[in-house]
């Protein structure tokens, strides 16, 4: 499933310039470039919390602005960065976490979550949980990236 939308987000930017990779063309901040960007980004955290725990993603509660904005800036193709690039550090991305979730000796295993006001204090995920919301993100994104791609030139992952 998450090889799946995987595929759809990537193939929301086959033949773009990296100009249109970082095109706004909705009232939202996201660009295609920016999607994959986050999307990258989720993974690899998530990812890594599977391994390391909670200091994988780090506590939420304590995050300032300076950090909000390097936050945002995932969702942005900035001056210097490339579709091909931020596509290249997706696939390096998913491969890592394939590799991962092939040599986990149980899906089972769980981590404290970090600090946020939107986990329940105590909370635990274990790896199928964590796996989860991997592809929920995933999937979430995939549809938006869908949406600004046909607000770009009109191409559509389906239909």
């Amino acid at each position: 499933m998450l090889a799946k939308h995987r595929q759809f987000l990537r193939f929301t930017t086959r033949d773009l310039t990296d100009e249109q990779a970082g095109r706004r063309t909705t009232a939202s901040e996201l660009c295609l470039g920016g999607l994959v960007k986050h999307v990258t980004s989720v993974e690899r955290g998530w990812a890594n919390f599977i391994v390391r725990g909670p200091s994988a993603v780090g506590d939420f509660s304590t995050m300032t602005e300076a950090d909000f904005a390097r936050r945002a800036d995932e969702f942005r193709l900035l001056p210097g960065e490339t579709l091909a690039r931020v596509l290249a550090d997706y696939a390096e991305v998913a491969r890592r976490t394939d590799e991962l979730v092939a040599t986990l000796p149980d899906l089972s295993l769980t981590q404290p979550l970090p600090k946020a006001p939107w986990f329940e204090p105590g909370g635990r995920w274990s790896a199928r949980r964590v796996l989860m919301h991997i592809i929920a993100e995933t999937a979430q994104h995939a549809g938006h990236a869908d949406i600004i791609r046909e607000s770009l030139d009109g191409a559509k992952s389906m239909g």
